[in-house]
């Protein structure tokens, strides 16, 4: 339901604490596209109090894929634009890039960057770019990009929220009534409790009856603890007894929420993502290990390559390699080697 996701998507410059068991892009961008103007309120107050919510709001993900799809900037993670009124009777589009990777991304600025001013070019109305990082990184927190040239100054910064800075007010976030408190809390404890399945199941239950005294409706509680147990995945002995415990809770509160087919459905999803987290990340794999051999080719056919035509093999997509491959055979120039016949 609700980013690596975060995993087993394979993430760029991966840090070495990562976990291919944890796993939130899936539950992360399902919890943003159903409670979206909660997600807003939580991480961005003063976005949600310019926003005319009444007037509702409209996911535009495939019109988003439409304009990035030949960014050159290698695979994207979770993206969403949305369309909002604003109080002032105008509408406007925002467009949301959440990372949830736990891993740090050289190029997340200018990925933003060339992102807004593409929307911006094709819809020519106003563009927000808001980002999301739950990386382990503490000193990174990209807030801006640009550059100037004779003069002339080009940029974007762009309101940044980084979950690591939640993590002393980990307590305080189960108090707040708000669903994405506890989607960070949970991403806070799925990283304090790697390693140690003990205390992440121990984590893990504490969340699920939180859900519970919270008096939601059924199908919110049922969403939030999909996300969380997409999160905090514990080996299946525990979790065979975490469903007990639930049962056990349900009995004891006449509240059969989660019930056989649901979680069957919940378990199902989980499944799904990682299969599709594994195909991602083959598919990543490959295009890593055909942008070297590429750049070996090129280096022994026209010599030493530029930093710019290295970042550009680096960022290119697995078909974008595979036909300047094609290209290489007839090329006179490194030139030719990037033109599409």
């Amino acid at each position: 339901m609700i980013t690596d996701h975060t995993n087993p998507m394979q993430k760029p410059e991966q840090d070495a604490s990562g976990d291919p068991n944890d796993d939130y892009d899936t539950p992360w961008k399902d919890a943003v596209t159903r409670y979206f103007p909660e997600f807003i309120a939580f991480y961005f107050p003063d976005v949600h109090r310019q926003i005319d919510w009444p007037r509702g709001h409209v996911f535009l993900d495939q019109e988003l894929a439409q304009i990035v799809k030949d960014a050159e900037l290698g695979k994207r993670l979770i993206d969403k634009l949305v369309r909002v009124a604003t109080h002032d009777g105008d509408e406007q589009w925002v467009y949301v890039h959440i990372e949830v990777q736990g891993g740090h991304d050289s190029k997340f600025a200018e990925r933003l960057f060339t992102y807004n001013y593409r929307l911006y070019d094709k819809y020519r109305r106003p563009i927000a770019s808001l980002a999301v990082l739950a990386d382990d990184r503490e000193h990174w927190k990209p807030e801006h990009y640009g550059y100037e040239l004779f003069g002339c100054a080009v940029g974007i910064r762009f309101p940044v929220v980084k979950l690591l800075d939640y993590e002393a007010r980990t307590e305080t976030l189960l108090d707040d009534p708000n669903p994405f408190a506890m989607v960070t809390a949970a991403q806070l404890l799925t990283r304090q409790t790697k390693g140690d399945n003990q205390k992440r199941l121990a984590a893990k239950w504490r969340l699920a009856k939180l859900l519970y005294e919270r008096n939601w409706d059924k199908q919110r509680i049922i969403d939030l603890f999909s996300v969380i147990d997409w999160m905090m995945q514990v080996p299946p002995e525990l979790q065979k007894q975490l469903w007990q415990d639930i049962e056990q809770l349900e009995r004891n509160r006449a509240m059969p929420y989660i019930t056989s087919v649901e979680r069957i459905g919940i378990e199902k999803g989980m499944q799904q993502g990682m299969q599709q987290g594994m195909q991602q990340g083959m598919e990543q794999g490959m295009q890593q290990g055909e942008a070297v051999v590429l750049e070996r080719l090129l280096k022994r056919r026209f010599g030493p390559l530029t930093p710019e035509t290295r970042a550009r093999l680096a960022n290119a997509s697995l078909d974008q390699l595979e036909h300047w491959a094609d290209n290489i055979l007839d090329a006179k120039s490194l030139e030719e080697v990037f033109t599409n016949h």
